[in-house]
């Protein structure tokens, strides 16, 4: 009992991990693995000095969510899970099963009771849904050629799309209803007169869109009191900067009540 147990400890980290991930909250997925130990300690493998392997014990705690229907998933404002959520059940498990608990295909589709073939196979869909989802839909708003083209291959280098470039209040507005993009990189002074601040406020009104303001003029937000209405960076600026701010911006849950708290006047 003693040499099980500890086998079981050295499992209880992944476990857990996977449980919570499986679940969506700590509470169920640590529910589910007390149970989970529970059944092997009393199971006639434990009985018999069977050493517990993390596939059988993967296997179980799957069983154990089946047997309680398989609950909704609850809300997630996060990216990642929300585009892990969509997937279908037995995909999701088989991603993290070998995305975040690093088992191999072979070793996932045996806990899932899937051929080896149709895992692999299912494993490149589910792989492709989920990278679709976390691509964001860009708009560039420069007047600028030269700095808007340095901004769309950075966007374009990390995999995201660039849906068009606005040098004007006008143009911006048209390219956000007609892409509705997920994020805008803005800058302040704009063509014909037109300011980004104005812009982002514009958009904000319409519904919330998380803004990255790229301007010579980083004092004007908050000579105005308007940070929050996004981060901003200095030009001269890196593509690191760049990128940084926008994988901030792409994976950082928003809020559930932006739309209520933004200031539109």
């Amino acid at each position: 009992m003693e040499q099980d147990s500890r086998h079981l400890m050295e499992h209880l980290p992944y476990l857990r991990r996977y449980a919570r991930a499986l679940t969506g909250t700590p509470g169920k997925g640590d529910a589910l693995v007390t149970r989970t130990l529970e059944w092997f300690l009393e199971s006639d493998a434990s009985a018999a000095g069977t050493e517990a392997t993390r596939g059988a014990l993967y296997r179980h705690l799957n069983e154990l969510q089946d047997e309680a229907g398989t609950p909704a998933l609850p809300t997630t404002h996060h990216p990642v899970e929300a585009a892990l959520n969509a997937l279908d059940e037995t995909d999701r498990r088989l991603y993290l099963l070998v995305s975040l608990e690093d088992l191999t295909v072979a070793d996932a589709a045996m806990v899932l009771g899937l051929p080896t073939e149709a895992a692999v196979e299912r494993l490149a869909k589910a792989r492709e849904r989920v990278r679709a989802r976390l691509t964001a839909t860009i708009l560039i708003v420069e007047d600028d050629a030269i700095i808007a083209f340095d901004l769309a291959e950075t966007v374009r280098g990390m995999g995201h799309k660039v849906c068009g470039n606005a040098a004007t209040m006008d143009e911006a507005l048209t390219l956000a209803a007609e892409y509705v993009p997920t994020l805008a990189l803005m800058d302040i002074r704009l063509a014909e007169g037109d300011n980004g601040i104005e812009v982002a406020r514009e958009l904000r009104r319409q519904r919330f869109l998380p803004v990255i303001f790229v301007t010579a003029f980083p004092d004007e937000l908050s000579k105005r009191g308007l940070d929050h209405l996004g981060p901003v960076i200095p030009k001269p600026f890196t593509r690191d900067q760049i990128e940084q701010a926008i994988t901030r911006a792409v994976f950082m849950p928003q809020p559930e009540d932006a739309a209520v708290t933004a200031h539109p006047h």
